[in-house]
């Protein structure tokens, strides 16, 4: 298996940037994860063809046979023990590519929404995109500490 975490702008302030390489290179320990940015849209006045824009471009990043879970707030909220089992239990179904997607500053189009298999939030409270970048890097690297049982989480 195989994870993606894909997402819309780079990540401009350096401590994010560090903290995600850093999470990345720690997943990596557990099983092949791709980052993959698409870039900003740049040159539109209208937020509708912006969202359209970059609809587009996600869904031309995802593969017929991908999971594709959108980062959302008004989707399914897991504690981190759950998050692992849910990750676990996607490994066992024999899922090739996770795509774990985080959209730009308008959310997602309908047809991104069509396409998505779940959508998972990581807090009603609303986050930079930035920020939740490292949230979600951090919480899927714990979730394969936990799966592995290594000591990393507590409860």
């Amino acid at each position: 298996m195989r994870i993606v975490f894909l997402m819309i702008g780079k990540t401009s302030e350096t401590y994010f940037s560090e903290a995600i390489s850093e999470y990345e290179r720690r997943i990596k320990r557990y099983l092949p994860f791709d980052v993959v940015t698409i870039p900003d849209i740049k040159g539109v006045k209208v937020a509708v063809q912006q969202l359209i824009q970059e609809g587009d471009a996600i869904l031309r990043n995802i593969r017929e046979d991908d999971y594709m879970v959108l980062l959302d707030e008004r989707g399914d909220s897991f504690s981190s023990v759950t998050f692992a089992e849910h990750i676990a239990k996607l490994q066992n179904n024999f899922c090739k590519r996770i795509v774990f997607v985080i959209g730009g500053a308008y959310g997602f189009t309908k047809s991104v929404y069509d396409r998505a298999n779940e959508k998972i939030s990581l807090s009603k409270m609303t986050f930079s995109h930035q920020l939740v970048r490292v949230v979600f890097t951090e919480q899927l690297y714990r979730a394969f500490t936990i799966i592995n049982n290594q000591p990393y989480h507590h409860e």
